[in-house]
C-alpha cells in the first residue's frame, strides 16, 4: 500500500484506505471511496496538483492531499 501521490503517470490502482478526517467531502461524493479503480492522467509543474481518473470521473487533487489516500497497485 501506497500513498496516491507515489503513483507513477499512467499507473491504476485501487484505493484501499482514505483518511477522511484530511479529505474534503466533495471529493468523497465524487468517488474517492475504498475500493474504487484510480489512475494517475497527469502531474502539473512540481507535480502538483494531480490529474486523477476515479472510476469514471476526472478531477484534480492538491499533493498534500493525495497523500491521505492510500492505494495498491493492480497487477
Amino acid at each position: 500500500m501506497i500513498p496516491l501521490d507515489q503513483l507513477a503517470l499512467g499507473e491504476e490502482a485501487e484505493i484501499e484506505q482514505i483518511e477522511t478526517d484530511h479529505l474534503p467531502l466533495k471529493l468523497i461524493e465524487m468517488g474517492c471511496l475504498p475500493g474504487n479503480a484510480i489512475s494517475l492522467i497527469q502531474k502539473a509543474p512540481f507535480s502538483d496538483p494531480l490529474y486523477l481518473k476515479i472510476d469514471e470521473s476526472h478531477l484534480a487533487i492538491r499533493k498534500e492531499t493525495a497523500q491521505h489516500i492510500f492505494v495498491r497497485l493492480k497487477k
